[in-house]
């Protein structure tokens, strides 16, 4: 499905207003073209650039899978304009699912909730449930309203790399796979969404993300569990145990220091992604010059918003090993502890592109 390489066309929408520039509203238009052809488009979003396709074109949806190298048992996100569009694509509309897209819509949450006949088999892996999200960012939320009809997007990379949060790194990942990329500038949240089983009598968090498991608890008026590996049909993206990683490879240390210290003596180049930048063990490493040492913020909103693009800039040093300090214990890192925990898991596959299913 190769072309020639893909457009880039910036979309700037100061403020996010109801009214943006003419350059944006031609990117726009000419985005929705190529979306009614059945093609693919790069789209910024809060979380992470999504390659979007319209989600019940089951021949556009395949485009997806093809240009991610995606295995077809990984379902994918369908994104909507609000509750109404939502609803059309479920089969029953849990209270659990209601609340929380009342509450958190437009925003960086994704209900799964049973799916309705429309819904393409390979959206959701075959199976009986659809995972469904409204997003905040106003370039995809006026990219729906112009197509009229809800859109497929899983990140705009190859499958189990690093998300991207820029439109230089859809470019460097996918190239003439896709056929345009809208540059929205960097994504705020910087990591996927939350996502929430609403099927069950207790809804469970399938995915964490952006938004905690304690502001969900206080919206469904009780706790919410994380689901841990389950078997048969995935219901959500994001559960396969190796995700999100870069090609350089990454260990989480709960000793840093000693680890990035031993790598340095084998003769290695190693980055490291510090939570303690000030400590003594950390600035008698920042001195080799077979180090790169990157402070991170000690918030994890902070943290996840830097994560993916550090690690981009990271993978482009030549370096031997990417060592990140393991994260805080605490409920608030649960995402970032996702990310880094897949992210650093051995590929199983053996496919050196991590393309594989």
């Amino acid at each position: 499905m190769d072309h020639a390489l893909p457009d880039t066309l910036p979309v700037p929408w100061p403020d996010g207003g109801a009214h943006p520039p003419a350059a944006t509203v031609a990117a726009l238009e000419r985005a929705a073209t190529v979306l009614r052809g059945g093609g693919l488009v790069a789209v910024p979003t809060e979380t992470v650039y999504g390659l979007a396709a319209l989600a019940l074109d089951e021949a556009a949806v395949a485009r997806i899978f093809t240009a991610k190298g995606r295995p077809a048992s990984n379902p994918l996100i369908v994104h909507v304009a609000d509750t109404a569009m939502a609803r059309s694509l479920a089969a029953a509309w849990p209270d659990a699912a209601e609340r929380l897209a009342a509450a958190l819509w437009p925003g960086p949450v994704t209900v799964v909730v049973p799916r309705a006949a429309a819904v393409p088999d390979l959206v959701t892996a075959g199976g009986a449930t659809v995972a469904l999200r409204c997003p905040a960012h106003p370039v995809i939320r006026r990219l729906i309203a112009m197509v009229g009809a809800p859109l497929a997007a899983p990140s705009a990379n190859r499958s189990l790399r690093l998300s991207p949060t820029t439109a230089g790194h859809v470019f460097e990942s996918l190239g003439a796979r896709v056929d345009l990329i809208l540059d929205g500038g960097p994504c705020s949240a910087g990591i996927e969404s939350t996502v929430v089983d609403c099927t069950a009598a207790e809804p469970v968090v399938l995915r964490p993300g952006p938004v905690a498991a304690a502001t969900l608890a206080t919206l469904l008026g009780h706790p919410v569990a994380a689901a841990g590996d389950r078997a048969g049909v995935a219901r959500s993206p994001g559960q396969l145990r190796r995700h999100y990683a870069p090609r350089t490879p990454l260990e989480v240390a709960a000793d840093a220091p000693r680890v990035v210290r031993r790598a340095i003596r084998a003769g290695k180049r190693v980055g490291w992604l510090c939570l303690t930048p000030d400590a003594p063990a950390t600035r008698a490493v920042a001195g080799s010059t077979e180090a790169v040492v990157v402070p991170m913020p000690a918030v994890p909103q902070e943290y996840g918003a830097r994560l993916y693009a550090l690690l981009h800039a990271l993978d482009r040093r030549s370096l031997d090993l990417i060592v990140a300090d393991a994260p805080p214990a605490e409920a608030a890192w649960d995402a970032i502890r996702d990310r880094l925990t897949r992210a650093s898991s051995p590929d199983e596959t053996g496919d050196a592109d991590g393309t594989a299913p």
